[in-house]
């Protein structure tokens, strides 16, 4: 894209209002679809956390008119609401997609704002998912500019460019004017937080749908000329200055060119991210190996300060704990096998089997490792030690694999909840997504 004279800012105010739908090849809008239908499946799959009876209870205590679906409640709340309650249900699992870019997960805080907004405003499913393209597009640029020094720094940067990204996606929606587009993206930076202290914790899925919300509250106020800074991120004090991270005119110059979405990497274990290699790395081991569980000694894995911070709990006392959880994830996976939603219960986490094998697991910080790389040696009784490494970040299958993994991964979760008619009539509507004229025709099907 070329530079026309403004800042960053204005330069991605200027590729969310000019790109043209009509150009962005048809192969990008078969992801999305993919993402969606993923992201559908981790929403009716986390609707029960108890954190989202909560966010309903909030919404009814405030009142507000019945505009957007919650999904998988048949009821309906303000756009607002339904934002916030989608997105933090989609996030309840830890189960949701992941950008390297976006330094986080891009769908939670996308897919929920757009939804509720498309219903209400009766958009069409094309231009629903050209606004998440656009938006994650935005999301994936800021990111890559802010880079791990954000995340390092503490910020959990699915709530910080979240919020950016929303708010992107949400102003391209309603097809603000670049002037307006660019105060969506300072009201929506402005409000942006999110601290990975509170990992482990009911705030962690409610970061996502705050993020989500927050951008369909920043676009919808610019688009009544609502002002905030016009440079608001690379600005004095700005996002980039307060909040780590600075221009970087080589990724700047790539907007438009290509499509963060075929880099979105789906979860195929209902876990943190960080805890993905190691415990694929410690499987390839025993398994290449045809290692017996009682022939361990130890396992060792060399693991990033990222991964750290991200799932460093070394005495995870519940479920949700037990997601970011580097040694109970690598246990689990070693004794169980079976890493999806029903390892990750408060009886699974402190299973007395499981605990014995995690305290033959050392995690240690290795400088070598970088992003969710992971090195794994396993020491056999006999004393041989066994390596393997893994980088989930790179094993990103084609479009194809992808579909089937995802369309597999969405019957496992949603039949329990939809039964297996609805379930599948579902996923062929989400097929032809951008042939809906209105997307109250699949809203109809999510109560």
């Amino acid at each position: 894209m070329a530079d026309n004279g403004a800042g960053f800012t204005g330069r991605l105010a200027a590729f969310i209002v000019q790109t043209d739908a009509g150009k962005i090849p048809g192969h990008a809008y078969e992801h999305a679809k993919v993402a969606f239908m993923d992201w559908l499946a981790v929403t009716f799959a986390g609707k029960d956390d108890p954190l989202i009876q909560k966010l309903i209870d909030y919404a009814e205590m405030m009142g507000g008119n019945e505009q957007a679906t919650i999904i998988g409640f048949h009821m309906k709340k303000d756009v607002s609401s339904a934002a916030l309650i989608n997105g933090s249900a989609s996030h309840a699992l830890d189960y949701d997609d992941t950008l390297v870019s976006f330094l986080g997960h891009p769908s939670v805080t996308l897919f929920p704002s757009l939804l509720a907004l498309s219903e209400w405003k009766g958009r069409s499913g094309k231009d629903f998912l050209t606004a998440y393209l656009i938006g994650l597009q935005a999301g994936g640029t800021v990111g890559a500019c802010a880079s791990l020094d954000h995340y390092l720094a503490g910020w959990h940067a699915t709530s910080t460019l979240g919020h950016i990204a929303s708010a992107a996606a949400c102003a391209r929606m309603l097809g603000l004017d670049e002037l307006r587009v660019r105060y969506a993206l300072g009201i929506g930076a402005t409000q942006s937080s999110g601290l990975k202290r509170v990992f482990g914790t009911m705030c962690k899925p409610f970061h996502a749908g705050r993020a989500s919300q927050a951008g369909l509250m920043a676009a919808l106020l610019a688009e009544r000329g609502f002002t905030s800074a016009e440079d608001i991120l690379e600005g004095p004090q700005g996002f980039f200055e307060a909040l780590k991270g600075k221009v970087n005119e080589e990724i700047i110059g790539l907007l438009g060119l290509g499509w963060d979405v075929v880099n979105l990497s789906q979860k195929y274990h209902a876990s943190c991210h960080a805890t993905h290699s190691p415990l694929e790395a410690a499987l390839a081991v025993v398994r290449g190996e045809g290692i017996e569980l009682g022939a361990i000694k130890g396992v060792t894995v060399h693991a990033s300060t990222l991964s750290l911070q991200a799932a460093g709990k070394t005495e995870p006392a519940t479920g949700l704990e037990g997601k970011f959880s580097i040694p109970y994830c690598v246990a689990n996976a070693l004794v169980r096998g079976e890493t999806g939603m029903q390892a990750f219960t408060d009886g699974k986490v402190n299973d007395p089997a499981v605990r014995a094998v995690m305290q033959r697991i050392n995690v240690i910080n290795d400088p070598e490792m970088k992003a969710l790389e992971s090195l794994v040696e396993v020491e056999t009784a006999d004393g041989r030690v066994h390596t393997a490494f893994s980088d989930i970040l790179q094993q990103i299958p084609t479009l194809e694999v992808k579909r089937e993994r995802v369309a597999s991964k969405f019957l496992d979760l949603c039949e329990p909840v939809l039964g297996k008619r609805r379930a599948t009539s579902l996923m062929e509507k989400i097929g032809r997504l951008e042939r809906i004229d209105d997307m109250a025709e699949m809203t109809d099907e999510l109560g």
